[in-house]
């Protein structure tokens, strides 16, 4: 009689293994299989448990959602939702789906922006490649308390974003989208650019205010250096800067291919033919290759130059306003011939 008892027990015991090996199997042995397709999971700081399951679901096309859920609030899921951009591809466990958004293990966004002319265009610009909108990010902009302590104004706060590609998380804010721009800005400025701004008598936010007019005015890069040059003269001798491209920035209007003589008459400190001096702060987003060429300037004691005639995007470059004034009526009268008036 104990034998068979024994032998009940060892049964029972035998099946009650098996059950739970193949039980486990069911519910953690689960998997999706996407192949090679990548599919996108984006969960927002306002996403419920009840709205991310259901964003996984139908973005996975989980085929066992009973299970999925079991996992996930046995693994405490539902009060440790983080936000982000994820990605799935190629075969994964229920398991290792509920622990990568457990975890937050979100993948990057790579955010590019250029030819950034206000602070508008880079609203609209990153607005949409991360989780803030262009309203919000407009928003935090044109807000100068957000930015002050840093010692930026509205001015000059385009200033802190240098064009170029950087990764950040999808469920960046427009305040974090600043804090990580301005800890890119101050490892731009290392201690090499910082020397030779100093050198040339210029604060950074100047030199990015020197460099957005140079971009916009300059075709040719390898010219940037010696226009910089030109520029820094003008400056050193209490010279009006007159740059066309800050008429078009005081006007609003950078459809004007031909600065006239009735733009120059426009009231705004941004008027370099009118003020002497640097603008109140940058007319666009700096570029890297601009910064790099107000900080190497060439060492001339050219004061003038003037588009060549010849529509090759080069300049004539002079050292009296006499021949300064005849390598401008020469391109003035080609834009005459080429009937482009404005």
């Amino acid at each position: 009689m104990g034998k068979k008892i024994a032998f009940l027990a060892s049964f029972l015991f035998l099946v009650a293994t098996a059950c739970a090996i193949y039980g486990y199997g069911m519910l953690f042995g689960k998997k999706i299989s996407l192949g090679e397709t990548e599919k996108l999971v984006l969960i927002s700081p306002d996403d419920t448990y009840s709205s991310v399951f259901s964003k996984v679901t139908d973005s996975l096309g989980i085929e066992d959602v009973r299970v999925l859920d079991w996992i996930a609030k046995k693994k405490s899921y539902p009060s440790h939702i983080k936000a982000g951009r994820f990605l799935f591809t190629g075969e994964m466990s229920y398991v290792g789906l509920i622990d990568k958004l457990r975890s937050g293990d979100q993948e990057p966004v790579n955010v590019t922006f250029n030819n950034i002319r206000t602070l508008n265009d880079l609203a609209g610009k990153v607005g949409g490649q991360i989780e803030a909108d262009s309203a919000e990010i407009m928003g935090f902009l044109l807000d100068p308390a957000n930015y002050s302590g840093d010692g930026f104004t509205k001015e000059t706060v385009i200033a802190v974003f240098i064009p170029n590609t950087y990764q950040l998380f999808w469920n960046t804010d427009a305040n974090g989208f600043y804090v990580r721009m301005l800890s890119e800005y101050h490892k731009f400025w290392n201690e090499a650019r910082l020397s030779k701004a100093d050198e040339i008598g210029l604060t950074p936010v100047e030199v990015a205010t020197l460099a957005s007019i140079i971009d916009d005015e300059v075709v040719k890069a390898d010219e940037k250096p010696r226009i910089a040059g030109v520029y820094l003269n003008r400056l050193d001798k209490g010279m009006l800067l007159q740059a066309c491209p800050t008429i078009k920035f005081a006007l609003n209007d950078f459809t004007i291919t031909r600065v006239l003589n009735k733009h120059l008459t426009v009231e705004s400190p941004y008027n370099t033919y009118k003020y002497q001096g640097l603008p109140p702060g940058p007319i666009g987003c700096p570029t890297i290759g601009g910064i790099d060429a107000v900080l190497n300037a060439e060492k001339h004691d050219y004061i003038f130059f003037a588009a060549k005639a010849d529509f090759s995007g080069y300049h004539n470059f002079s050292r009296t306003l006499r021949e300064h004034n005849n390598w401008a009526n020469q391109y003035q009268q080609e834009l005459d011939r080429r009937k482009i008036f404005n």
